[in-house]
């Protein structure tokens, strides 16, 4: 693989340069401040709770790492952005079949790697570039819905909600990014990066309160 093959996905990146994507690059502190606002919700509440605080970390991270591929914009600096966000996916669907569902650890080790499954399937049966990249979310999505209804009364169900209908609006912008290039020359990738800091946001805040399911 050629690590550093210049990559050129977006509707505001119109050349090579490190700052051809401003919105794009400059979004991503939504992340910071997501991770930000909730660690000082874990301070408050949650100390102790350290797989809350792993998950922090990682959401952190993946701003960080979207800045990343959003400025150097090459196959390699990729995998700072991909990385962390499968990370969080991986992570918190293990939380919340734990703290959400009451799984037994081996019941929900087995659910993830049908869950890895899932993800192969899905993307050898849907051509590559399909929603603009957009359907590799779709299971991720699918699993949080399927969390969130058995919990859909109390208070992290409907934060779990929030965080899903949050993902579906930012989901659609992401889809749509090159698609309006001629009327939005900036596209509206930086929009997903704003709604997911808070669709992150809400998911934190959610397994804070869920706690005492665990």
């Amino acid at each position: 693989m050629d690590w550093g093959r210049a990559v050129d996905l977006y509707c505001e990146r119109t050349d090579a340069s490190f700052w051809a994507e401003p919105f794009n690059a400059v979004t991503n502190a939504a992340f910071l401040i997501a991770a930000l606002v909730a660690f000082v919700q874990w301070r408050r509440c949650g100390v102790g709770d350290w797989s809350v605080l792993a998950l922090i970390g990682v959401t952190a991270a993946i701003g960080v790492g979207s800045f990343i591929f959003h400025t150097v914009a090459t196959s390699g600096a990729a995998k700072f952005d991909t990385i962390p966000i499968a990370l969080f996916i991986y992570g918190y669907l293990l939380l919340a079949l734990r703290r959400y569902l009451g799984f037994s650890l081996l019941v929900s080790l087995g659910a993830l790697v049908a869950f890895s499954e899932l993800n192969y399937a899905e993307a050898a049966i849907v051509p590559r570039g399909a929603l603009n990249g957009s359907h590799a979310y779709l299971p991720a999505l699918t699993a949080l819905v399927a969390v969130a209804w058995p919990v859909r009364r109390e208070q992290a169900g409907r934060l779990l909600f929030a965080a899903t209908f949050t993902l579906v609006v930012s989901l659609v912008f992401r889809s749509i990014d090159m698609a309006v290039c001629d009327a939005l020359p900036l596209g509206t990738h930086f929009l997903w990066h704003s709604l997911n800091g808070l669709a992150l946001y809400l998911l934190l805040r959610a397994a804070m309160v869920g706690r005492a399911g665990i």
